[in-house]
């Protein structure tokens, strides 16, 4: 991904994903990003952070999407993406998640 606004390094949460952008009259796949992080000083909120390849997108502006969540709120989110894991596995016979 060229020309991007979130910093991608060793410590990215996932640095490649087959992402999507929808709108009202459109739809784009194009390679992203998924990144949490915390600050470091005195965090109060956990981010998660999306970015969409911009040279792949016609109808968007490159940019990125940021979501504060209470610590909380980061765990619910945690529970729902295991437990939707967990069905997907279980229906596709896989239990390595491969």
């Amino acid at each position: 991904m060229t020309d991007r606004l979130l910093s991608v390094n060793a410590y990215t949460t996932l640095d490649f994903v087959d992402a999507r952008a929808r709108g009202h009259d459109f739809e784009t796949d194009a390679p992203g990003v998924v990144n949490v992080t915390a600050p470091r000083e005195d965090p109060e909120h956990v981010t998660l952070q999306v970015e969409l390849d911009g040279t792949a997108l016609d109808r968007l502006p490159a940019h990125a999407d940021e979501v504060d969540l209470s610590p909380a709120q980061a765990r619910t989110l945690a529970e729902a993406l295991e437990s939707t894991a967990d069905r997907v596995e279980a229906a596709r016979g896989d239990a390595d998640g491969e």
